[in-house]
């Protein structure tokens, strides 16, 4: 087993897909946060972010899970997913109380946030508004 730790090894990751993607693209892929240096980094670097909390148990989470996967993929903005069980001081400075809660951030801010199951075009839309 290696010694890199698995946040290292995600940002490895999300930081090719960006170069291979060109300079101003964003990840095509989630990218998972560890605290909120990390999701600062995250919304520094991406003029638009949609933040993910969720936890392992939650069903609605699993659900939209797979809509995450496909805006990352399909728009010009950044999905960061934090797992609000190992990031419970994050999550309080967001005001999350249930799961899923997304927050969408334009140039560093947050300037949406949804709680609950939600679709993909309403995410397109709303990413598309801040975009």
């Amino acid at each position: 087993m290696s010694d890199i730790p698995i946040d290292e090894i995600r940002a490895e990751k999300a930081e090719k897909l960006k170069d291979e993607a060109g300079d101003d693209a964003a990840p095509a892929e989630p990218v998972h946060v560890n605290g909120a240096s990390e999701l600062s980094a995250v919304t520094s670097e991406n003029a638009v972010v949609l933040a993910d909390f969720y936890a392992d148990w939650c069903g609605p989470c699993k659900m939209i899970a797979p809509v995450m996967d496909e805006i990352a993929a399909e728009t010009d903005a950044a999905v960061a997913k934090v797992d609000v069980d190992q990031n419970q001081q994050l999550a309080g400075q967001y005001g999350v109380q249930g799961v899923p809660t997304l927050v969408l951030f334009a140039d560093g801010e947050p300037v949406e946030r949804l709680v609950g199951m939600q679709n993909k075009d309403q995410l397109v839309a709303l990413i598309e508004r801040h975009g």
